[in-house]
């Protein structure tokens, strides 16, 4: 599936690819090559240059995702309908939600023989929760007692071990929490918990160019802004092994670009059809297009470090958002391939609620009155951030085009030339006004899009919002005596980010997308990924 996924920002109007042009090249194995220069009985992808080397816990993007899903697995992923599906865990139980104890699958081995053992995972879980390593998913971790020692706000980690985390044997080990979380064996679905073997401490920079993981398919090769190659791994014992022999991750500048090699049989599958080639996929397809509902969410995110929506009023942002006309918009501009949204939260998710408020629905004139009410935008203009090969540049001109007419404000899209360009000015607070926030699931609860995206704390909280009442609310949650009780307790976090405005949430996404007459049994997972280990050729 995003099998298990990371925290993914999403780079496209869907989840659209990145950089440079449309590539092939010597797979170096002297194998049979098609004429796009791709090893026979391989398949291909547009997917983008990863924003960061190969780390697990370094990749929240959902280019270097589908890289890392290829090639580490987690103790557990999920099925097409978010369910759990344990892959290298035995099992992963508790009593309290508090103590976890994981028995792993015996026989597992990382890409250069090493066995996977419980100690594989405490080491890597431990490396990638310390401050000094500068991992972005660390916050994933503070679940975990003894983050605070390996993590602390300010100054140099007191231990390099979290005291949580216990050995029992070789394929046994505890994860004790600070407090109960009863959702936590769902996190662990997420590709950041893959463990590491013992080369990866000799030389983590080099690691993460030639990455040695656990998962279906071993590394071949990263040109970068041209392709990532994998080779499937005939000794992967998960559920999920490879019925290809290996992958093509291709690099284009535009997915104009890609759609048009799967057209002429240069690529195999593209992820997302951009605007231009919307109103006739299905037909250049056929049974080849894909038009499918997914977890994910398309927002407009302030930057409250900025001038522009430092200290802002929540009636400005509620004005905003009120300004924009969805319904217009996604039946127009994106062809009916999008819903409005209702919430932070899509569909697909535990918990997802249609929100009583009218914030999120069209009304010019109510929008000018919170604007004005709020003491307006500062210059009465503002900036939207977006990556110029991601499909976006004709919705954000139509959002700013609703905003302007319905409220004078000045709207002007911020084009970067690639995802990782657009990332790293989030990551190093660059933003100069809302940036486009594509957020797809890592776990199938509401908690993923609200605790990940709006916790004072949170690694991809890169808005900088922060308010001390959700952070209350959020570990209230947290704290909840089952699921089900948490689930209801974060429902009610995203009754009060409503007031609050953290993001304005635009439309849920669907995968329209599609593969060409050279591969069968292409399938999409629930976060919108294609099932890349069961995709065959012919």
């Amino acid at each position: 599936m995003r099998g298990a996924k990371s925290a993914k920002w999403v780079a496209g109007a869907a989840v659209i690819a990145l950089a440079a042009t449309a590539c092939g090249g010597d797979s170096g194995d002297g194998d049979k090559k098609n004429t796009s220069g791709q090893p026979a009985g391989y398949v291909s992808i547009d997917v983008g240059e990863p924003q960061k080397p190969l780390i697990p816990a370094d990749t929240n993007e959902s280019n270097g995702s589908y890289v890392i899903q290829s090639l580490f697995t987690q103790l557990l992923d999920f099925d097409d309908k978010g369910e759990i599906v344990l892959t290298n865990a035995e099992s992963v139980e508790t009593e309290d939600s508090k103590t976890w104890t994981v028995k792993l699958k015996k026989g597992w081995k990382f890409h250069n023989g090493e066995d996977v053992t419980a100690q594989s995972y405490i080491d890597a879980w431990n490396w990638y929760a310390n401050v000094k390593n500068n991992q972005q998913n660390a916050f994933w971790f503070s679940d975990i007692k003894g983050y605070a020692d390996v993590h602390p706000e300010k100054g140099d980690p007191k231990a390099d071990k979290m005291s949580g985390l216990t050995a029992v044997d070789d394929t046994t080990f505890t994860i004790e929490l600070t407090d109960k979380v009863p959702y936590f064996n769902y996190k662990l679905g997420y590709a950041t918990f893959a463990p590491l073997p013992k080369v990866f401490y000799d030389d983590p920079k080099a690691f993460g160019q030639k990455p040695i993981g656990n998962g279906p398919y071993t590394f071949e090769k990263w040109t970068h802004k041209k392709l990532v190659q994998v080779k499937a791994w005939d000794e992967y014992q998960g559920p999920n092994k490879a019925a290809n022999k290996g992958i093509q991750f291709k690099n284009y500048s535009t997915v104009e670009a890609a759609y048009s090699d799967v057209l002429s049989g240069n690529l195999d599958m593209i992820k997302q059809v951009g605007p231009r080639d919307l109103p006739k996929y299905k037909a250049d397809l056929g049974d080849g297009a894909i038009d499918q509902p997914y977890a994910a969410i398309q927002s407009l995110n302030p930057a409250f470090y900025s001038d522009t929506f430092k200290d802002i009023d929540p009636r400005v942002l509620q004005g905003l958002s009120m300004a924009i006309d969805r319904e217009t918009i996604t039946k127009t501009v994106l062809n009916g391939t999008r819903t409005p949204a209702t919430s932070f939260t899509p569909p697909q998710v535990k918990g997802n609620q249609t929100l009583d408020s009218d914030v999120l629905k069209y009304n010019p004139a109510k929008a000018k009155e919170l604007i004005e009410a709020g003491g307006g935008v500062p210059g009465n203009k503002f900036f939207i951030q977006y990556n110029a090969d991601g499909g976006h540049k004709e919705w954000v001109t139509a959002v700013c085009e609703s905003i302007r007419n319905a409220t004078g404000v000045d709207c002007v899209g911020d084009v970067k030339p690639d995802f990782p360009t657009d990332l790293e000015a989030r990551d190093n607070d660059q933003v100069k006004g809302m940036y486009r926030g594509g957020w797809v699931a890592d776990y199938p609860v509401n908690v993923n899009f609200l605790k990940e995206l709006y916790h004072s704390k949170a690694e991809s909280n890169n808005g900088r919002f922060s308010n001390k009442k959700i952070d209350e609310l959020m570990a209230k949650g947290d704290k909840a005596n089952s699921l089900e009780e948490s689930v209801a307790a974060y429902q009610e976090v995203e009754k009060e980010l409503v007031k609050l405005m953290p993001a304005i949430p635009l439309w849920f996404y669907s995968i329209n997308g599609g593969h060409g007459k050279n591969v069968d049994n292409v399938k999409i997972d629930f976060h919108g990924d294609y099932e890349l280990t069961g995709v065959t050729t012919k």
